[in-house]
């Protein structure tokens, strides 16, 4: 049951390409936007699409082959947790934040293919 308690799926587009930042430590860190579409009809009975943006990040080897297989417009699955945590941006402000840690993805984008 401890696999359930903070668990995010999520299937959507990448919105941009994905960022790689190096650390004197050697670690990797890779960040993206994520985005996913629900659909409903409004009262008129029209079709109408909401547009949810989640952020993303994945650490070591994982940020690594993100960063080499993702583009922006890439279609993939997720699986991750939730996290939440706050920062000072330049002013001095403290700015709070969510981001899912990705534990697992999978491109479900097909390239086209040279042959």
């Amino acid at each position: 049951m401890n696999t359930i308690k903070n668990n995010v799926h999520l299937i959507g587009n990448i919105g941009q390409d994905v960022i790689l930042t190096q650390f004197d430590s050697g670690n990797q860190k890779a960040s993206l936007r994520l985005a996913t579409n629900d659909f409903y009809k409004n009262k008129d009975g029209e079709k109408v699409q909401e547009t949810q943006w989640h952020n993303l990040i994945a650490w070591g080897k994982k940020a690594e082959f993100m960063s080499k297989l993702l583009r922006k417009g890439n279609e993939i699955a997720i699986q991750g947790k939730l996290t939440h945590r706050s920062y000072e941006d330049k002013e001095g402000i403290t700015r709070y934040t969510s981001e899912i840690v990705v534990n697992e993805f999978m491109k479900i984008t097909k390239e086209d293919l040279p042959f």
